[in-house]
């Protein structure tokens, strides 16, 4: 009598195992092909970075030497390191701010029900589907010594040391304002209107309403963009190269731009360690942004 009771409840037991079985094994074959792709695009490259940091090929690439975790710590204190760290943190403050507030101050004003704000729209998002490579020829005819338009201003000056940063910033800046404004908007487009007709109502001026409703509501939108703007940063290569190759005197090589210099087999343990260093430093910023900025962050139910 007790077995003949015990079936029943048994049989859906086992269906029920045998369809989280089926479920989990489709769930894991629908993962495989991005788990394919970022072992073998992601993952695989880190190890070849960190077994390159461990060893030391010749210059012929044909032999290689184990220089062990030493290798690391004298390439990371090593000048070439930290002055292209400190000239890539100087490319980062003269880009991001900049971009994100022209950015954001031309999708505050955009942000309006006018007729014919769709061409200005699409005017200042226009930046954003211009490749870097494009748009560094664009800016090497404005700012060029030689060829520019605005080639003898002193300021942003591609042929002088203390201001030919600032000239290869202009690039940046010119695609982070397109990129800005397209996520601002969006950001702003799925602000409730009642929540600022309510503000309103209550007597919140127009810079009050910005400082106390549109930028609180936003700032998930804020923070994301402040987290990939300076990822971005860190990782432009691009316009130092077509405009200045680095130059002049080495005052536009950034980290990204040295690591691409030490690619020879001679020189790749370097650039290397020099990589890992980008990655650690990138990976700790954002960390840092994510714990700090997150805690003044407002996340609407």
């Amino acid at each position: 009598m007790s077995l003949s009771a015990s079936a029943p409840i048994q049989a859906p037991t086992r269906r029920r195992r045998s369809s989280r079985v089926r479920e989990a094994l489709l769930g894991y074959s629908l993962l495989a092909p991005a788990f394919i792709v970022l072992g073998v695009f992601g993952y695989y490259p880190l190890y070849r970075l960190v077994h390159f940091a461990l060893y030391r090929p010749n210059r012929f690439g044909n032999g290689e030497v184990y220089v062990g975790p030493s290798n690391i710590s004298s390439v990371l204190a090593d000048e070439e390191f930290l002055d292209g760290l400190w000239i890539s943190v100087k490319y980062l403050l003269y880009t991001v701010p900049t971009g994100l507030v022209i950015g954001m101050l031309l999708a505050l004003l955009s942000h309006r029900r006018l007729r014919g704000i769709k061409v200005f729209q699409a005017i200042f998002s226009s930046t954003v589907a211009t490749s870097v490579a494009v748009a560094s020829v664009v800016f090497f005819g404005l700012v060029n010594p030689k060829i520019g338009k605005f080639g003898d201003v002193s300021f942003i000056s591609l042929a002088k040391a203390d201001s030919a940063l600032r000239g290869v910033a202009l690039t940046s800046i010119w695609q982070n304002v397109g990129l800005t404004f397209v996520i601002v908007l969006a950001g702003l487009q799925a602000v409730p209107d009642a929540v600022i007709e309510a503000a309103r109502v209550d007597g919140f001026g127009p810079l009050r309403r910005l400082f106390r409703v549109t930028l609180p509501l936003i700032s998930p939108t804020l923070l994301f963009l402040i987290v990939i703007l300076m990822i971005f940063g860190f990782q432009s290569f691009a316009p130092m190269e077509i405009l200045t190759h680095g130059g002049p005197a080495g005052a536009t090589e950034t980290l990204v731009f040295k690591i691409f210099q030490r690619r020879a087999p001679g020189q790749i343990s370097e650039g290397s360690v020099m990589a890992l260093g980008l990655f650690g430093l990138t990976f700790v910023v954002t960390l840092l942004q994510l714990t700090i900025l997150n805690k003044r962050v407002h996340y609407g139910e």
